[in-house]
């Protein structure tokens, strides 16, 4: 059934009039045109397509769109204010933290959940996090190094 679905996505209003069980993954992909946000398994198991619903991520692929209405959504493309890459965004770029990408935007968004709940995570509560997402690369070393340097800074401004 068609409705109008109201929330914030990556800091703006939204609003879409389509059916409301569709899932935010193709709302996010075909209508919004936010394309970061990747297919992956379509079961929600492999963290492709995670985002950030009021502070928790996500598997967007398993996500009615009805139950975004009035919640606030990040997407990868939220994750950078404008030219200035997000810490995370960074720390993977200066480990080499990915190799085909497709990964990607999935992990930075589980780290960033992560990181919002638990600014200086231990190392194994880092890997038991992200083990939640695969890669077909195998960077998960590299993924959780990015992680740990992200935590460190950030207990370092403590």
């Amino acid at each position: 059934m068609k409705n109008i679905v109201k929330f914030s996505l990556n800091g703006a209003p939204a609003s879409i009039e389509t059916d409301d069980e569709r899932m935010l993954l193709w709302v996010l992909r075909t209508d919004l045109a936010l394309t970061g946000t990747k297919y992956g398994c379509g079961e929600g198991i492999c963290g492709a397509c995670a985002v950030i619903v009021n502070g928790k991520a996500h598997r967007s692929c398993r996500t009615p769109l009805k139950a975004v209405a009035g919640a606030d959504v990040m997407t990868v493309e939220g994750l950078a204010k404008g030219d200035e890459l997000h810490p995370l965004q960074q720390a993977f770029i200066d480990h080499d933290a990915f190799q085909c990408g497709y990964c990607t935007s999935g992990m930075l968004m589980d780290a960033y959940a992560l990181l919002e709940g638990d600014s200086h995570p231990s190392h194994q509560r880092i890997v038991d996090h992200m083990e939640r997402n695969l890669c077909r690369c195998g960077a998960h070393q590299r993924i959780i190094s990015a992680i740990e340097q992200v935590a460190a800074k950030a207990g370092d401004s403590k």
